[in-house]
């Protein structure tokens, strides 16, 4: 096996839903304040067949940001840019909550015990074993996915939004 350029060595390109990555795919769409800015970005990502598994609204006088989950992050890439949305993207955990009575409490419990700060966090649209899932953002996501893998919490993947029929 050779490793030189120019060479016929093969490399196989490695994409992170083929490791099955332990986060979330989040656009962070810039939207102006204006009547029906919101409906133009969600009616291009459903008109698309894409669901949208969760949103979430920051709103100021003058400008807008919408979070935005959807069950096909690379559609939605296309889309959005092709488009010209002014956006960002970031990586969320997807957190399957716990039967307990204090699920909410449970979870941030464990990332607050482990010293790590919550920014924030917004439910997905989805339920799975009859529980509802939320999404989150933090500092230090690795050490946040070791803490909740410990704990032995069930992470959503980009993988598992692929197939939400079974969530819902």
């Amino acid at each position: 096996m050779s490793s030189g350029y120019g060479d016929d060595s093969v490399i196989e390109p490695v994409a992170t839903r083929g490791r099955d990555w332990p986060c979330l795919r989040q656009f962070i769409v810039f939207l102006e304040n204006r009547v029906g800015a919101l409906h133009d970005v969600l009616r291009r990502i459903e008109r698309d067949d894409l669901q949208i598994i969760a949103l979430s609204i920051l709103d100021s006088t003058d400008c807008a940001m919408a979070r935005i989950i959807v069950n096909n992050y690379e559609r939605a890439h296309e889309l959005l840019t092709f488009a010209g949305f002014q956006m960002l993207e970031t990586n969320v955990i997807g957190v399957l909550l716990p039967g307990s009575d204090q699920p909410h409490t449970a979870v941030l419990g464990s990332l607050m015990s482990a010293e790590i700060n919550v920014h924030y966090v917004y439910p997905l649209m989805l339920r799975r074993k009859g529980r509802g899932a939320v999404a989150i953002y933090v500092d230090e996501i690795d050490e946040a996915l070791r803490v909740l893998k410990e704990r032995q919490y069930e992470l959503i993947t980009e993988d598992d939004l692929l197939a939400t029929d079974e969530f819902f």
